[in-house]
């Protein structure tokens, strides 16, 4: 009886100015998992609704649009070990093509650039990362562009971690990771900085009393958390002020997981309000990770 191959690694690119940081993480974590990695470009598929001359010329202009993304990808890649492979998508929407890519072929994860910036001649309009976020079956990345520390090279997987079955659910896939690099896990949760909070309607004893007690909840949660993952090395820290803020400016870690949001459907990226903000302003790339039940 064989064993069953692993699956594989999507990047989707597009052209853009981060599609070198994509590239380069999805063939960092690859290699990590001893993966397949697929590179993906998705050009629109013709309408059903027009001239068909017209839809035909249009078509072939943006499939030549997207052989030459792939060729840029090729030559970033260039030299590098491993199984890849390079994929033209045709569909109605980039974050659909690659949705339908990671179903067909049970994918590990997908890949993006953040999309800050998008080529000057785009093949789809609006942020595929974010699209994609709503409702992936498999963990999404996002890579910020011109990351200043290569994947791999700060030896730390990130969790912002809440215990929840979201949190728990990122906890599990970056401990799985860990394990695989070697590297340890530092779990993070962020607490509201008490001039932030409205002691005016509830008291300022009031106030303090709950955010100790909160902290506390919080201590025992992480705790238990950490000492969850076995032998994979792991600390945690509560950090004060902004979560977003303080979760997009971490520079210490490869890779920050977190959870999709504490509701929705079971098995599905579902963007909240925190995750959909950190992908577009952290400084290192983000796992979101869909729920696993």
């Amino acid at each position: 009886m064989t064993a069953a191959a692993p699956a594989p690694v999507i990047v989707g690119v597009d052209g853009g100015p981060s599609a070198e940081d994509a590239l380069l993480f999805g063939r960092w974590a690859a290699m990590t998992l001893g993966a397949p990695l697929v590179v993906a470009v998705v050009h629109p598929a013709p309408s059903a609704i027009g001239s068909g001359r017209v839809d035909a010329e249009w078509v072939a202009d943006r499939h030549r649009a997207a052989e030459a993304v792939l060729d840029q990808a090729r030559a970033t890649l260039g030299g590098a070990d491993g199984d890849i492979s390079y994929r033209v998508v045709a569909s109605s929407s980039a974050a659909h093509g690659l949705h339908d890519l990671a179903e067909e072929l049970a994918a590990e994860a997908i890949v993006v650039g953040s999309g800050r910036a998008g080529p000057k001649h785009r093949l789809f309009a609006g942020s595929t990362a974010d699209r994609l976020l709503a409702g992936s079956l498999c963990p999404v990345v996002v890579a910020p562009a011109a990351m200043e520390t290569p994947p791999g090279a700060l030896g730390r997987i990130g969790v912002a971690y809440v215990d929840t079955p979201d949190g728990r659910a990122a906890l599990t896939a970056a401990a799985r990771l860990a394990a695989r690099t070697g590297s340890p896990l530092r779990l993070y949760t962020v607490v509201a900085d008490p001039d932030a909070t409205m002691p005016f309607l509830v008291g300022q004893d009031a106030e303090q009393a709950f955010l100790e007690t909160a902290r506390e909840t919080y201590e025992s949660a992480l705790s238990r958390a950490a000492a969850s993952v076995g032998a994979v090395a792991s600390d945690w820290e509560i950090r004060t002020g902004d979560v977003v803020d303080t979760l997009a400016d971490l520079d210490d870690v490869d890779v920050l997981f977190c959870g999709s949001r504490g509701y929705g459907p079971a098995r599905r990226v579902l963007l909240g309000g925190v995750s959909a903000r950190l992908v577009r302003r952290a400084r290192r790339p983000v796992v979101v990770v869909p729920r696993s039940g």
